[in-house]
């Protein structure tokens, strides 16, 4: 039976283990120890129970020689997922699969250059968030597109795409993923540091208190990406192209609370650095203003200090 591990049991993590452990068998890894029984609250609110292998990296370090996975998705937040993999890495071939399902453009480029085996990237919408160490809900359903940076391996997403429509994460394989994920970059940048800083859900953004600031980060980000040659995936061009995406994905995700705020809520530290980091360094280098974005990452930095 093929195996696939999950390293960093948060939200998304459990997510695709609920979904995946039907079809194939899954082994959960994380920092610290967690119930093997898990629940899963659907968007329709059904609540399913599933027995889960949840390990710590250690546990799995004195297991007898486990089989080696299929695939290593690592779903940990952006500025963790190298240290996920090189907790296990000495237990994987080389030649083994990475999904990495990070926000952001921090964690991909750099794993990609060192990793020696296949490396794809997963950008997705589903939205998810915990309910306590035994509970994951699915707040809402969403596209996933699989990918790798240089685009070499094509047939593997195809592979792994296969296995997650069948888990039904609505997934395609994708030969512009570099391209995609600077777009979510985009969208995220201008939507969870809002709801993380303000204590709000997506929708409260489209209130007349919020929407100058969205507009403020959308034009900094609409030329930064202009820049770096990505455009909206309406193919369209300028500052109004990227406004009604952002506007689109709030109307969309409303409900959604934010991995973001999530992190501010649990005083955890947040993904700043992989979402308003590229873009910020990316201004710094084509000269272009950043002065909404810079104030966004500080007012997180100083917010994530008092935890």
């Amino acid at each position: 039976m093929t195996t696939h591990w999950i390293l960093g049991p948060g939200a998304i993590g459990r997510l695709l283990a609920h979904s995946l452990a039907p079809l194939v068998e899954v082994v959960v890894i994380g920092r610290r120890e967690l119930p093997s029984r898990q629940m899963l609250t659907t968007p329709e609110g059904e609540a399913r129970t599933q027995h889960l292998t949840l390990l710590t990296a250690a546990q799995l370090a004195a297991a007898d020689a486990p089989e080696p996975p299929a695939f290593v998705h690592i779903t940990t937040k952006a500025m963790a997922a190298e240290a996920a993999l090189a907790s296990v890495a000495s237990q994987l071939p080389s030649s083994t699969p990475l999904v990495l399902w990070q926000n952001g453009f921090y964690a991909q480029p750099r794993i990609n250059q060192t990793w020696p085996g296949p490396v794809l990237c997963a950008t997705t919408t589903q939205g998810a968030y915990l309910t306590g160490d035994d509970g994951v809900v699915h707040a809402g359903r969403g596209p996933t597109f699989l990918g790798d940076l240089d685009n070499q391996h094509a047939a593997l997403a195809e592979t792994l795409t296969a296995q997650l429509n069948e888990a039904g994460f609505s997934a395609t394989a994708v030969s512009d993923i570099r391209q995609r994920l600077w777009q979510k970059l985009a969208v995220n940048a201008a939507i969870n540091p809002l709801v993380a800083l303000n204590g709000v859900r997506n929708g409260a953004l489209q209130e007349a208190a919020y929407a100058g600031h969205v507009e403020s980060v959308v034009t900094e980000v609409a030329a930064i990406l202009q820049a770096e040659g990505i455009a909206p995936p309406s193919g369209e061009q300028g500052d109004d192209a990227w406004l009604a995406l952002v506007r689109q994905v709030i109307a969309n995700t409303a409900h959604n609370k934010a991995s973001m705020l999530q992190d501010v809520e649990a005083k955890r530290p947040t993904e700043r650095g992989a979402i308003l980091g590229p873009l910020i360094a990316s201004a710094e280098w084509h000269g272009l203003t950043c002065e909404a974005l810079t104030a966004l990452d500080s007012a997180l930095a100083a917010l994530e200090a008092r935890f």
